[in-house]
């Protein structure tokens, strides 16, 4: 046997399966005593955090936070952009940090989100949150709990082959795992609670009923067959009122008791207390003297005895007296057991679509937030524009659809796209029957099986439409249909907003693309490449500028510079500073020279704004490069049989900081097959991510990757630290590779 097969193959790492996440989620709650939990990880191909793990709340609850976008002003998003503990203590620090988060979770609770960050990369960030009872200050043994529960998931992480599959719906931590409870006998304890005067029932963390007595079925009027399982808002329409779903969504959230007061028709006055903890809530139920109408509440027929006259029949008195009331005879019904989930996912999308600047950031919020609220799969927003109906981003189509669907006429009347547009009316289909009598003509291309078509309307004119779809038969309720109805006025005024951001923003690109060199001269010994990557995450236009100048027959300059703001006074200052350079750089002046009358003209100019600049100076016959900086990061170096390394540079200030500052000067040889990599900051500064660390990447893919062209290696150096392809900062490169010298 040769010595290979006698040698064992090391076992290959597998990515992490759900239950190993689960486990550990299960044990940091434990651990931290806290009542809520969800880790967050990024998902591998857009800089969105996902839910993938998750405790203690109904799925419904969460349905705003599934998918939160990287740039995002949540405490989660921080803690993995910035890889620091984020503590809120109480609603008020809520909403003075996010108020965002604080109009959707209303709710008293205190939360820690800690960065999940691995051997080589950030993975996302783990939420913990506690109830009300918590103290509003972070104890030293909650941010040891946090950070404790995020290493354990990154050590999973980075054991794994790759980043895990995200589900499409996060895992759930089963609260068997959190708190394991010891056997006892059912029927004991179901006898226990017949014996009391009152009712009892208890509901899981979904709000179904999973226990109840024959009183509690006798006063609320329902066979207890019909109550098990159920959601008591749904089998009992007396019980279906935002007010009393509030009441028990803050149960569930803040962990804290409260009661409320319903009439069960014809008269019946019941007073429900709710006693929450980590596996649900247990519910009692007294006839009530406290009247949310007038007039006495009769006992019902065979009930308990009435509770005495001065209070509820446990003693206490500390229930307002000013308390929600539900259930008025006659009052119609409430479709939706989750109307409160569903206004405050309205109000969550509301403050989204104002943070929402261009159109695909409006995309994508109207995506992440919609979809997962109503239940469906998929969207296609449309534009209006030169009399089609053009497609400016879609969710859950595929590519061939979309394209059969886009620039469709404005007159098209055979689809009830046609009908939103001509008169603004929206249009719901529950099943293709529906869709197939109303409009016969329409092509059934999709495969959807439900539809919204929701008309948006600015001014009074559509200007377009939003069609939301399913892909199973759905029916429309009435609340759903006039909140989809509402959300199409709010999606109107953001696209309308959005369209015409993106118009100043392609206005200011092209500003700045006229200000950048159309082209770069042809130098004998010198090979190079460039490129300028505007930024894709909503920014308006940056200062990035790079250039490179023949001096003459045996020198060149390169130069690349960072302007500090987003706006056309940045693009401006740009091309003035370029044009400086160049003609200093004209008029012989050294690389120090060059930086300190830059400087100077900054300072006559005054624009408030502060600029980098790396200047280098290239001898092809000496074969030597002198460099001078101005607060810029310095060029990455690789040579012939070397390996790449940041170059040792002492820089100057900024431009513009100090009229009197110098520019120290810092010389290399330049010999042959030298490769100097010029960039800015953009390159490195990843949400996330160390920039030391995105930097001694890209320094080891110059080292792997060098025999590669330089149009190529650019591409290369893009992904490493945006593999996505959406860098939050504009990004400008400048590679530069010596060859021959010029005779």
């Amino acid at each position: 046997m040769s010595a290979a097969a006698e040698t064992p193959t090391p076992p290959v790492p597998r990515r992490p399966p759900g239950d190993a996440l689960v486990t550990a989620l299960a044990a940091t709650v434990r651990r931290a005593g806290a009542s809520v939990a969800g880790l967050f990880l990024l998902a591998p191909d857009e800089p969105v955090l996902r839910l993938a793990v998750m405790y203690g709340v109904p799925l419904d609850f969460v349905a705003p936070w599934l998918r939160l976008p990287l740039s995002g002003p949540t405490p989660v998003t921080d803690a993995t952009r910035e890889e620091r503990l984020v503590w809120i203590g109480n609603q008020e620090d809520m909403a003075r940090s996010y108020p965002r988060v604080a109009a959707a979770l209303p709710y008293r609770f205190s939360l820690a989100a800690a960065p999940v960050v691995g051997e080589h990369r950030t993975w996302g960030a783990l939420q913990l949150l506690w109830p009300a009872d918590h103290p509003p200050h972070a104890t030293r043994r909650d941010c040891d709990n946090a950070a404790t529960g995020a290493r354990r998931a990154a050590r999973l992480l980075d054991a794994a082959a790759g980043p895990p599959d995200l589900p499409e719906q996060p895992w759930i931590v089963p609260d068997e795992l959190v708190h394991p409870r010891r056997e006892q006998d059912g029927r004991a304890a179901a006898d226990y609670a017949e014996r009391l005067p009152e009712g009892a029932l208890a509901l899981d963390l979904e709000g179904r009923i999973t226990f109840l007595t024959s009183t509690a079925a006798r006063l609320l009027g329902s066979p207890a067959d019909d109550l098990i399982g159920a959601l008591p808002w749904n089998v009992l329409p007396w019980l279906d009122d935002p007010a009393l779903e509030e009441r028990y969504r803050t149960a569930v959230i803040s962990r804290e008791p409260t009661r409320f007061t319903a009439l069960r028709p014809p008269g019946h006055a019941l007073e429900f207390q709710f006693y929450p903890d980590p596996g649900g809530i247990s519910v009692r139920i007294t006839p009530s003297i406290r009247q949310p109408t007038a007039g006495p509440a009769p006992t019902p027929p065979g009930g308990p005895p009435q509770a005495p006259a001065d209070g509820p029949s446990d003693g206490s008195s500390d229930a307002p007296s000013d308390e929600p009331s539900a259930g008025t005879p006659g009052r119609p019904a409430v479709s939706s057991a989750n109307s409160i989930g569903r206004l405050q996912q309205l109000m969550h999308l509301t403050a989204a679509l104002t943070e929402a600047v261009g159109v695909r950031d409006l995309v994508g919020t109207v995506a992440d937030q919609i979809l997962p609220a109503f239940g469906a799969q998929a969207l296609i927003l449309s534009a209006a524009d030169a009399g089609r109906l053009r497609i400016i981003g879609h969710r859950g189509y595929s590519t061939e659809a979309v394209e059969r669907l886009d620039g469709l006429p404005l007159d098209t009347g055979f689809s009830p796209v046609g009908r939103a547009l001509a008169d603004g009316t929206p249009s719901f289909f529950a099943s293709p029957q529906e869709m197939a009598r109303d409009y016969p003509e329409a092509p059934q291309i999709t495969g959807k099986q439900a539809w919204a078509v929701l008309p948006l309307i600015v001014s009074g004119r559509p200007v377009g439409v939003c069609v939301v779809s399913y892909d199973r038969p759905h029916a429309f309720t009435a609340d759903e249909r006039a909140v989809l109805t509402s959300l199409g006025g709010l999606i109107a005024q953001a696209l309308d907003r959005a369209r015409l951001y993106d118009a100043k923003h392609d206005l200011a690109h092209g500003l700045q693309a006229a200000l950048l060199p159309r082209t770069l001269p042809r130098i004998e010994g010198l090979d190079f490449a460039a490129r300028y990557l505007p930024a894709s995450l909503g920014q308006d236009i940056g200062g990035d500028f790079y250039d490179l100048i023949r001096l003459d027959e045996r020198t060149a300059a390169a130069v690349i510079g960072d302007v500090e703001g987003h706006n056309v006074a940045a693009a401006a200052l740009m091309g003035q500073v370029r044009t400086a350079v160049q003609a200093h750089a004209a008029a012989g002046a050294g690389p120090d020279q060059i930086l300190t009358r830059t400087n100077r003209l900054l300072a006559d100019l005054d624009p408030d704004l502060l600029v980098s600049c790396l200047y280098a100076h290239l001898d092809l016959v000496r074969r030597q490069v002198t460099i001078a900086s101005a607060g810029h990061p310095p060029p990455l170096l690789l040579r012939r049989g070397g390996r790449a390394h940041v170059l040792d540079l002492e820089p100057g200030p900024l431009l513009g900081v100090d009229v009197s500052a110098g520019y120290p000067l810092t010389t290399l040889p330049l010999p042959d097959g030298t490769l100097l990599a010029l960039y800015t900051d953009g390159l490195v500064e990843v949400p996330g991510a160390d920039p030391s660390r995105i930097t001694a990447a890209l320094a080891d893919h110059l080292a792997a990757h060098r025999a590669d062209g330089l149009d190529t290696l650019i591409d290369g150096l893009v992904q490493v630290g945006w593999p996505s392809g959406r860098h939050t900062d504009d990004i400008a490169l400048l590679l530069l590779r010596a060859g021959r010298p010029p005779l």
